[in-house]
């Protein structure tokens, strides 16, 4: 089955032009080979194509020569970019609550990108995944993400916040002065995660909040928005197993639990949708074995265990049914 193709705002390439022509590029030129009309930049909240802004990254990124594409357009953003969502953010208490709260409006902004809050002790973990069909490259996307994220963390907490970590799956890149540039210091890569780690005292910290009175407007927008993007059971299975996969921590019982329902109703919800649970999660699993083979340098042994496996055995065997060929064949082959 064929999933819907996610959208996002046209405001996810605020200054790609000006990028672009800096890397001496055609942005013209190089948002018609995605297949994208020049036009769709005119208006921040037209819906574009996920699946062609990620296309369009990576073909840049390539046609430049840099692997930090991404990472530059993250440093020219700012809260306002992600446009009425702004408003009620900046009106929350904590950073904490406008975490939450930009969780809850996210689909809204991108219709694939996962953002998981996860509370471990006095840390706070922030992860962020792409999912996309497909195992096509996404390292500028996900370096765009989590990009932004750190942006908006320091809007809201001031320039002198710094995380504990930033953490990309990828492998590093061979110059890291953007990286540095931006994070004041070297991110972690071939990590088991994408995302940013915080203290979780930090994202308490009162916030001078802007009482301009939209925020109630705003919210009431958004919440309307809201309900006419119904997300359907496969739309949120296929994100929680995202969000549960790495470490081997999804179960069709997890994701129910998640979802508010049993098993038994999750798994008549995906029949009806024409998927099944297995089917979700092997696909998923596979869109992530293929980028983790091709991005990172993590062993076997180290992707068996990030995938949920029993042991590098167990991995070698799914991904030979599933490839027809060995992981390291594979990998050989992508880098070759």
């Amino acid at each position: 089955m064929t999933l819907a193709v996610p959208v996002i705002r046209s405001a996810s390439l605020s200054g790609y032009v000006e990028l672009a022509r800096s890397l001496g590029l055609d942005p013209q030129a190089q948002l018609r080979a995605a297949g994208l009309s020049p036009r769709c930049l005119d208006d921040p909240e037209t819906p574009i194509s996920v699946v062609a802004v990620r296309e369009l990254l990576e073909a840049s990124a390539q046609a430049a020569g840099i692997e930090d594409l991404g990472l530059q357009l993250a440093a020219g953003r700012r809260l306002a970019n992600l446009g009425p969502i702004s408003i009620v953010l900046r009106e929350e208490p904590t950073a904490r609550q406008a975490l939450d709260t930009l969780g809850r409006y996210l689909r809204l902004l991108n219709a694939s990108l996962l953002t998981h809050i996860e509370d471990h002790g006095d840390l706070v973990l922030i992860r962020e995944e792409v999912l996309v069909d497909g195992a096509g490259p996404v390292r500028q996307s996900i370096e765009l993400a989590v990009g932004v994220m750190f942006r908006i963390l320091t809007e809201l907490l001031g320039t002198r916040w710094r995380p504990r970590r930033v953490c990309f799956a990828h492998r590093a890149p061979q110059d890291l002065a953007s990286h540095r540039r931006l994070f004041g210091g070297d991110p972690e890569f071939n990590a088991s995660f994408n995302g940013i780690v915080c203290a979780a005292r930090d994202l308490t910290v009162r916030l001078p909040t802007l009482d301009s009175g939209m925020a109630v407007y705003a919210r009431r927008f958004l919440d309307q928005a809201l309900s006419t993007t119904r997300r359907s059971t496969l739309d949120s299975a296929r994100q929680l197993i995202g969000a549960l996969l790495p470490g081997g921590r999804c179960t069709a019982d997890q994701v129910a639990q998640h979802l508010g329902v049993d098993r038994r109703t999750l798994h008549r919800h995906l029949a009806a949708e024409g998927q099944s649970f297995s089917t979700l999660m092997a696909g998923i699993r596979s869109e992530f074995a293929q980028r983790q083979l091709r991005d990172s340098d993590r062993t076997l042994a180290e992707l068996a265990e990030l995938l949920g496996f029993s042991g590098p055995s167990a991995f070698a065997y799914w991904f030979r049914r599933q490839f027809g060929c060995t992981a390291a064949q594979w990998r050989a082959r992508q880098r070759g």
